[in-house]
């Protein structure tokens, strides 16, 4: 049920954002980004009290079904480093792609150097996919 809230909500709270900015320049990107974090790390905080509030109710089914929590923070844990890493990425991404592409405007021979300086961006996405079946390997 949780996670549930957790996907839904980041959801709702990524829509709405780009709903707001839709079609127009952003004369604050650090602004919104930030209020769009504190909304999600709301949902997570909202995510976390259900898990645990079910918890004392769920005492004597996970006695018997056996450590269900255990894996459910290690795939909450799991989740959390693949989408922050992603959203750094992409933040990273954004910056830099944005640089790159006035540099190559005015010298295109690099374009090479940009490209190289994009794809170390991009391996913090990877570097969080592997960590997340890290996780899940020992789950």
């Amino acid at each position: 049920m949780s996670g549930l809230v957790l996907i839904a909500g980041s959801a709702l709270i990524t829509a709405g954002a780009g709903f707001l900015v839709r079609g127009r320049e952003v004369g604050r990107p650090r602004a919104v980004l930030g209020g769009t974090m504190a909304l999600m790390a709301l949902i997570l905080a909202a995510g976390l009290f259900l898990t645990l509030a079910a918890a004392p109710s769920a005492a004597a089914e996970e006695a018997a079904a056996g450590p269900a929590s255990a894996a459910g923070l290690g795939f909450l844990g799991a989740s959390l480093a693949t989408g922050l890493a992603c959203l750094g990425a992409g933040i990273a991404v954004a910056i830099v792609g944005a640089a790159a592409l006035g540099v190559v405007g005015e010298k295109p021979s690099m374009l090479g150097t940009t490209l190289i300086y994009l794809g170390l961006a991009e391996g913090i996405a990877i570097y969080g996919v592997i960590v997340s079946l890290l996780i899940l390997g020992k789950l």
